[in-house]
């Protein structure tokens, strides 16, 4: 008789974080209903690529990984046309009720729920830190795969190397019992993967931490324009 043998771990199995967001949904929008978490830096970045957006004419942006929508009504005070997506029901619930003007969707950064040069513009804002190693990849890919030619791409994250576990921290701030990682890349791995996918890196803004940050904050404003030869 052979052994039983239990099938390798998915990397995209990204049902945990989805339970970590349903969980504190409502504790995390209250803690953050704006920008008021970001720096002038880091709003720099986002209002470029508004700008860059709205420059040419198409101004539908696509907020991956939106949360609660904070980032998408910022991105709409700018000019843009926003649709958010997001892993956690829990999430898009706060969202459709703080924003009820904005549309608001479940669904997967692995998988969006959308077809192929749909959006001038996508935002990764802090969304891609739960995807392990294996799985970058296949977010870019799918982000490249919703932009028009020449369309933007806009990434935030925590920079550094390794992986932060999460769950105490989210325990202080919001009372529950989670379980969550976060996973640190440096800009030149994010870089990296935006080239695989067939985009343009345009400019990126790498910061210290400050405050209670406990990495650099990296950002990357990318084009749809694949790399020649």
């Amino acid at each position: 008789m052979r052994p039983v043998t239990s099938a390798p771990a998915d990397p995209l199995d990204l049902h945990g974080v989805r339970r970590a967001y349903d969980t504190v949904a409502e504790d995390y929008a209250t803690l953050l209903p704006d920008t008021r978490a970001e720096t002038p830096l880091d709003l720099a970045m986002v209002d470029a690529f508004a700008e860059a957006v709205t420059s040419g004419g198409d101004t539908r942006v696509l907020d991956a990984g939106c949360g609660p929508g904070r980032m998408s009504r910022y991105l709409t005070a700018r000019g843009c046309l926003v649709h958010g997506v997001d892993l956690s029901p829990g999430m898009i619930v706060r969202a459709r009720r703080d924003h009820p003007g904005l549309m608001f969707t479940v669904g997967s950064l692995t998988a969006l729920p959308y077809p192929d040069a749909q959006f001038a513009g996508v935002l990764l804002w802090y969304s891609t830190i739960h995807t392990p190693p294996a799985g970058q990849a296949r977010v870019f890919a799918e982000a490249a795969r919703v932009l028009r030619p020449t369309g933007h791409l806009l990434v935030g994250f925590q920079a550094g190397e390794g992986t932060r576990d999460l769950s105490a921290p989210y325990r202080r701030h919001f009372g529950h019992e989670i379980r969550l990682e976060r996973h640190r890349y440096t800009a030149d791995q994010v870089a990296a993967e935006i080239e695989a996918a067939g985009l343009r890196e345009e400019c990126r803004l790498v910061r210290r931490a400050r405050g209670t940050e406990r990495d650099d904050q990296a950002f990357l404003l990318a084009t749809a324009r694949r790399v020649s030869g």
